[in-house]
């Protein structure tokens, strides 16, 4: 997979909770048409057998259309699916060993709310870094607002791109211009969306202006 940070432009993070009068998969693959640049899969509640089975399907998805896939958390889900990589969060695998089983040519991106935490993970080997919750969150209920200087200033601290998460739409997210990122990480602000194709063209673009920014 040619991976760089125009990949995080538009990054999609799956939500099954919204899922109506499309599938997950249908959802999934109109945001890929709506710009999608990236597609994470998270699935926290679900058993391992289906995860797996889940992640065959969206990986095949993802990749017709040459938009890298990632795995939230599951190290080994992502390796037995041969997902292009994975998202992690401070309480999940350290980076150093998930290389050490995924290999030097797979995505790891990981969670930062800190300066420190931004460098310990550029310093362990991250791909990427996931920053927030930028404006609160609708899928965690426990986090912690980050303000658009820390984001800035997290930004400014390390090499590697970042992506701004947490609460991101398309009434919101010019808020983020000057803050150093490449791009969004979208949840409810893609999944909830009526016609999710359409309102992802919408995200994309305005993601390139605050990008430029």
């Amino acid at each position: 997979m040619d991976w760089n940070s125009e990949k995080l432009l538009l990054y999609a993070v799956t939500d099954r909770t919204w899922t109506k009068k499309q599938t997950l998969f249908e959802q999934i693959e109109s945001a890929i048409k709506g710009g999608v640049t990236c597609v994470q899969l998270r699935e926290k509640e679900m058993e391992e057998k289906e995860l797996l089975e889940e992640a065959l399907k969206m990986g095949e998805l993802c990749r017709s259309y040459q938009v890298p896939f990632l795995i939230n958390d599951r190290v080994d889900i992502a390796l037995t699916c041969n997902a292009d990589g994975v998202h992690l969060g401070q309480k999940d695998m350290s980076i150093s060993e998930a290389r050490k089983i995924l290999g030097k040519d797979k995505i790891i991106g990981a969670t930062a709310k800190t300066i420190e935490q931004a460098k310990k993970a550029e310093a362990e080997g991250a791909d990427y870094l996931g920053v927030g919750a930028v404006f609160g969150s609708t899928t965690k209920k426990d986090a912690i607002p980050i303000t658009k200087e820390q984001l800035k200033k997290i930004a400014d601290t390390v090499s590697i791109p970042i992506v701004a998460i947490g609460g991101i739409n398309k009434d919101n997210i010019f808020q983020l211009c000057h803050t150093g990122i490449c791009g969004v990480a979208v949840v409810s602000g893609i999944f909830a969306a009526e016609d999710i194709e359409r309102e992802c063209r919408i995200l994309c673009e305005e993601s390139r202006k605050i990008t430029k920014q």
